[in-house]
């Protein structure tokens, strides 16, 4: 099993960009072949101060291995998932994968 946690901070610019990103993920990268679970969601707010609250959208993909999230990286869906959603509407994003 292989996890790969992309944590994304929108544009405030736009106040559509999480339900934008979301629907955009939940179209393009649900059915690539090798992931066996997909969450997105938004940023749950907590009490607890060690809780990060300053990102908006994160992803959890959670993969049958390293390889199937090697080649999820240059799968066509994800490409387009990119190009069309993160670029337009995410100012930053950080990624955390473990196995």
């Amino acid at each position: 099993m292989f996890s790969h946690i992309v944590i994304f901070w929108t544009d405030a610019t736009q106040p559509d960009a999480a339900d934008k990103l979301m629907a955009g993920a939940n179209k393009h990268l649900r059915m690539i072949p090798g992931i066996l679970q997909c969450h997105i969601g938004r940023m749950s707010p907590s009490l607890r101060p060690v809780v990060d609250q300053s990102y908006q959208v994160a992803l959890n993909l959670i993969f049958t291995g390293k390889q199937a999230e090697q080649e999820y990286q240059t799968h066509p869906q994800h490409l387009e998932f990119v190009q069309e959603f993160v670029k337009p509407l995410v100012k930053k994003v950080v990624i955390y994968d473990f196995e």
